[in-house]
């Protein structure tokens, strides 16, 4: 169901003329910076896939793609992309990208069953990213420094934002932590995941938790993943298993963390099985994305997802991500926002 946090004393510091600015602003200052620091190029990409080919996102396995008929193929199926994360990599290996570059795409998305509030639409954009890695490259180490890397152009962008309007300050930490989802789970054990984001994001300011897919110590994941584009499963040379993780913020305006990207080094072949066996997919082996991977016809990559109007919500302080972009909510929650004084596009 559809919810709606109510931030105290809630005041845009943009109009919407200045707000419609300030999204052109951040988009083409943040994307640049993200293809510098990664050596990306850009790229086209789909809006849908076909049905059956294994290339869709699955996320946590249970949503439900947006499909429809092609009516020129024999009313064959499309899916309205999820995203586009086992999409690049078959990219990576039609273009023949080098080793230590990659792309980076506008992914846009329809996820129908999203639930509903401040953070979630109907409709998802982020700038999709994937980079070919070398086998020594798989590691938390390598992993950590990607990280930092986007977390830099992040604050390189709040920093024009300010520049450029005064009512808007600063607020992200020099730095992004680290920290494990298993030692988040020993730090906060009577916590459910999402309490333990809240409270290492209002301790830090911007984390990196790391090993999001697989199964904790009390037998829970700390959050869904699918099994055949992130690892994390293979244990790395701190002992823990997951080379995947998200970027969070405590987010003032909310009073919450708030996730900015999800990203991770992809499987190899020895990973895909090990999950697809976890998980009980086995069958997905047969998919043609599986199998080009399982053929050593795809490089072993890095590669994630960050939300371009999440971005631009953040580093314009506003409450609703309605706020930032076009999309359809229920009736009830546009009056609402509007009593609040966040007006939704």
């Amino acid at each position: 169901m559809s919810q709606l946090i109510h931030p105290k004393n809630y005041k845009a510091l943009l109009d919407m003329h200045k707000t419609e600015q300030g999204i052109k602003l951040i988009k083409d200052f943040f994307q640049q910076n993200l293809s510098t620091e990664l050596r990306l190029r850009r790229v086209t990409a789909p809006l849908f896939v076909m049905q059956g080919l294994g290339i869709n996102d699955d996320l946590n396995g249970i949503e439900r793609p947006v499909t429809f008929p092609i009516k020129d193929l024999g009313d064959r199926k499309a899916e309205v992309v999820h995203s586009l994360a086992k999409w690049k990599r078959l990219t990576l290996a039609d273009y023949k990208i080098p080793t230590g570059h990659g792309i980076y795409t506008d992914m846009n998305a329809i996820r129908a069953d999203e639930e509903l509030d401040n953070l979630h639409s109907l409709y998802v954009d982020q700038w999709d990213w994937e980079a070919v890695i070398n086998k020594e490259d798989r590691t938390i180490a390598f992993l950590k420094d990607v990280v930092e890397r986007i977390y830099a152009a992040i604050r390189r962008t709040e920093y024009l934002v300010c520049e450029t309007y005064d009512s808007i300050k600063p607020f992200l930490p020099q730095k992004i932590h680290f920290v494990h989802s298993e030692d988040l789970l020993q730090m906060y054990p009577d916590m459910t995941p999402k309490e333990r984001e809240d409270a290492i994001c209002k301790k830090y300011g911007a984390v990196f938790v790391i090993g999001i897919g697989g199964k904790l110590s009390d037998g829970k994941k700390h959050d869904g993943r699918a099994p055949d584009y992130d690892d994390w499963s293979t244990v790395s040379e701190d002992g823990y298993a997951g080379l995947n993780g998200d970027i969070l913020i405590w987010y003032p305006v909310l009073e919450r963390s708030f996730e900015l990207s999800s990203m991770g080094v992809r499987v190899d072949k020895a990973a895909l099985l090990r999950q697809l066996e976890i998980e009980g997919e086995e069958e997905r082996e047969k998919l043609y994305f599986h199998q080009r991977l399982l053929n050593d016809e795809l490089p072993l990559s890095i590669g994630g997802g960050i939300g371009q109007s999440r971005l631009c919500m953040v580093l314009l302080h506003k409450a609703h991500i309605g706020e930032i972009q076009a999309s359809i909510w229920p009736e009830s929650m546009r009056k609402e926002c509007r009593e609040l004084g966040m007006p939704l596009i």
